[in-house]
């Protein structure tokens, strides 16, 4: 498998910053892998998402999305990923299948086909009985699962999750973690953020770890842990990497 996503020292620095909220970073993602990206608060990750999503420009460096860079072709890269955000990007007066069929509509996505995978989707989370109620009706369990359907409608290349699995139950996170894996073995290339350490030892197949806008280290979960004397978890690994000081910003 091919790359689908290189970064090559890039930097990112938000005007009136005395620092770079990205420094110097270089980095590559394999076409087909769940790529798992770490850091403690304010490491950077919400940026480089941001940039790698075509959101913001970076300060320097280059990016590729496959043999396409982003400085000549981001809108045709953006149509080509999906967002889904650790905050609901749902509107909640419409019903469920209201928002879908908007988010589906911004993809370009229309009628019949939109209809069905709509229709595909809602049967896949356990939603078909919803369809027709508001959001706001919704427990946050099932806001999350539309959440998760509005960024993949599309049927994307490269997956962005920011915090997929945050405050649902039990039963919820099964059905969105069986979807993802679903989507990632039909050629879906997933980039997880998220603060769930043992998630994302057992859902990544490779791991990257940030701090201060720089890249710490990257590895497959199981290297990581053998890298670190005493380490049994990537929590262990995480901690003896970043320290245990507090992240706390305002």
């Amino acid at each position: 498998m091919g790359g689908i996503i290189h970064i090559d020292q890039v930097s990112k620095r938000y005007p009136g910053s005395d620092r770079y909220a990205l420094d110097n970073l270089s980095l590559s993602i394999t076409k087909g892998e769940i790529f798992g990206l770490l850091g403690p608060n304010g490491a950077g990750k919400t940026t480089l998402i941001s940039v790698l999503c075509g959101m913001m420009k970076p300060s320097s460096g280059q990016l590729w999305f496959g043999d396409l860079d982003y400085t000549e072709h981001r809108s045709k890269i953006q149509r080509q990923v999906g967002i889904v955000p650790q905050e609901y990007a749902l509107y909640p007066t419409l019903t469920a299948a209201e928002n879908l069929y908007y988010f589906g509509s911004l993809y370009g996505l229309a009628g019949k086909d939109l209809k069905c995978r709509i229709a595909e989707g809602l049967n896949q989370v356990g939603l078909t009985d919803f369809a027709g109620k508001p959001i706001k009706t919704f427990s946050g369990g099932m806001q999350r699962r539309v959440n998760l359907l509005a960024g993949i409608l599309h049927r994307p290349e490269v997956l962005f999750l920011d915090e997929p699995t945050v405050g649902v139950d039990v039963q919820s996170k099964e059905v969105i973690m069986t979807l993802l894996h679903e989507l990632n073995a039909g050629g879906t290339t997933i980039i997880y953020s998220s603060h769930h350490l043992n998630e994302a030892q057992q859902f990544c197949s490779r791991i990257a770890i940030i701090d201060a806008g720089s890249l710490v280290v990257e590895g497959q979960p199981e290297e990581l842990i053998a890298s670190v004397p005493g380490a049994t978890t990537l929590e262990n690994v995480f901690i003896h990497l970043t320290g245990s000081q507090l992240r706390d910003y305002a």
